[in-house]
Formats: C-alpha cells, sequence, structure tokens
C-alpha cells in the first residue's frame, strides 16, 4: 500500500477494536494514527483503577496481548488472583500477576494527581506502545446495564454474569458533568486529519459511550475527512461479544446494514464482511459508500489487510 499522508483517528472499545488498531499501526507511522478508547467500562477493583479497553489496546499495541485467550496479556501468571480466592471465593474478575502492574501504576499516578491522558501516555512509552492513545474523556462516566435480572454494572454484566441477562437499555452515568478530551479536540481541530475510523467494537457498549458525550457527535460530523467504520457483525453474528444477543434484545435486526443505520447520517464509509455483500446495495443506498471485503481478524496479516481496505476507502472519499 502506497504510504498515505495526513493523520488518522481512530474510536475503539475493546478486543475487537484492538485487533483493528494493531492493523492500522502496522500501515501507519505513530505521529499518523492517534486512538480514541471508551473508558466507561472503567472501575475500581481491589481498590485499583482498572481501565479494561485502554489495557486491550495498550497491550495489543505492544504485542504483548495474549491471542488464545483474548484479553490480557501473554505468558501472565495468577498467583494474587490464587491468594485472593483462598481469602476470599467471590472474585468473579481476572487480574494477572504481571497485568497488575499496569494496574498499581495508574491507580498510583492518578492518586499523585497526574491525569488519565497523562498517565496511559507514560505507559505507552514504557511498554512500546507506537500510537497515541486517549481516553475519551478524564471525567468518569460509567456503562450501566438494565436487564431481566435488574440495572447492573458493566463489568458484572459482561464478565460475572458473562452476557446473560436479557438486555433492556444501557445508560451512561457521568455524561452531565464528563467532557471530550481536550486532546481530541485538538486532533479534530488539524488540519492535517485525513480520516476517522469506527472500529468494529459493539456499538452500543463501546462506541456510544464516546458518540454520547456532549458535543462529541457533532464534532465528528463537523470535520470535513470522511469518517468510515466497520461492521463488528458478520452473517447475523457478532465477531466477539455480546453485539448480535443485544440487538435482538433490543429490536434491530441482526444485520451489518442495521449497524451502518444505527450509526446513521454520521458516516460516509462503511465496511463488511464478504459473506454480507448482498447488503451493500441497501447501505449505499442511504448515501453511505460500502465495501465487502473478509474482515475476520486472526492473524496479523487478515488484520493489516483490514486496515488498508479501510485506509483505501477513507481516500476514495476524500
Amino acid at each position: 500500500m502506497a504510504t498515505l499522508s495526513g493523520k488518522f483517528l481512530a474510536l475503539s472499545g475493546g478486543v475487537g477494536g484492538a485487533k483493528l488498531v494493531r492493523g492500522l499501526a502496522e500501515c501507519l507511522p505513530p505521529s499518523q494514527l492517534q486512538v480514541v478508547v471508551n473508558t466507561a467500562d472503567d472501575f475500581d477493583y481491589w481498590g485499583l483503577r482498572i481501565c479494561p479497553d485502554l489495557d486491550s489496546n495498550l497491550y495489543a499495541l505492544a504485542d504483548l496481548n495474549d491471542e488464545q485467550r483474548g484479553w490480557g496479556l501473554r505468558d501472565e501468571s495468577w498467583v494474587t488472583l490464587e491468594a485472593m480466592r483462598r481469602l476470599d471465593d467471590g472474585q468473579w474478575f481476572q487480574l494477572g500477576d504481571r497485568d497488575l502492574a499496569t494496574h498499581l501504576y495508574r491507580t498510583q499516578a492518578l492518586a499523585a494527581g497526574q491525569s488519565l491522558t497523562d498517565v496511559t501516555r507514560e505507559l505507552g512509552e514504557r511498554l512500546g506502545c507506537p500510537a497515541a492513545l486517549l481516553p475519551m474523556t478524564e471525567q468518569r462516566v460509567a456503562t450501566r446495564v438494565f436487564t431481566d435480572m435488574g440495572e447492573l454494572a458493566f463489568q458484572e454484566y459482561f464478565v460475572r454474569e458473562r452476557c446473560e441477562p436479557r438486555v433492556e437499555k444501557v445508560v451512561f452515568d457521568g455524561l452531565d458533568t464528563a467532557q471530550l478530551n481536550p486532546a481530541i479536540i485538538s486532533t479534530l481541530a488539524d488540519p492535517a486529519l485525513r480520516g476517522i475510523i469506527i472500529c468494529p467494537s459493539n456499538p452500543f457498549l463501546s462506541v456510544d459511550p464516546i458518540l454520547s458525550l456532549p458535543g462529541c457527535r457533532e464534532a465528528l460530523m463537523q470535520v470535513n475527512v470522511p469518517v468510515v467504520a466497520i461492521s463488528p457483525i458478520v452473517s447475523g453474528a457478532a465477531v466477539k461479544g455480546p453485539a448480535a444477543k443485544m440487538m435482538h434484545e433490543l429490536d434491530i435486526p441482526r444485520r451489518a446494514a442495521a449497524v451502518a443505520e444505527y450509526y446513521g447520517d454520521l458516516l460516509d464509509g462503511f465496511i463488511i464482511d464478504s459473506a454480507d455483500a448482498q447488503q451493500c446495495d441497501d447501505i449505499a443506498q442511504t448515501g453511505v459508500a460500502c465495501r465487502a471485503v473478509p474482515s475476520m481478524m486472526t492473524t496479523l496479516d487478515s488484520k493489516r489487510r483490514l486496515a488498508e481496505e479501510t485506509l483505501s476507502l477513507i481516500e476514495e472519499l476524500v
């Protein structure tokens, strides 16, 4: 792929988004890629600030992530978790020994008055992350999932209950006082910005918290660059996580085209899997350019290829 000029801003959730972010980092030099990461999943556990989506992107970009398990660090050990379970068998969130160092460093730095943006930058520098990761906001926003079991914090729904409860609605607490990260506003105002990418993360749980920040969606639409999203739905199923299950429970058709419709007039382009190529015409009729390509990211090469297709579509739309 020819060398691209300009900067690109990606919006990402956790594991699914981090895969594409890794591919983008293979195509772009560090100075050309910034990644806005959902922080509405963040929570405190064992007295530590845990930022699951930030860490998924951090570990993936630094090539430290465990591809087989799908989360956390490669070659992890679990001595601390095992010891905690001997003291309290109600431990439901798994923190590995090496992963704990990340959370300890972050919690200590935040307690000393550093911003989450600065702490994330420092972690990236120390771990060898080749792109700038930007928390979506410096304020606390928390995803609350209302289910047939009652109201659950996101990690309770996602990890403890394994996404089994039926979802009735999703609410983001703290939006009334949250502000879009100033570093993101600066990037959107940068004349070198060439495109915005919405990674194939869960639209409801990972991307919506970012877009729901006051002024965020409007700011993205006002920037005169293409916005391209990648579908997390392939052949009616989610590549990872509960997106398809949630679509069914929220009475949204389990189709890639429904994801494009959900994002609405924010999009200029949409990438779907080759298996769903027949939906391209429906998407194109809404005025959104659509491209069907192999989108399953199982290897570094496949991540790079999907990133190349995404950047290529942006180039066509510029």
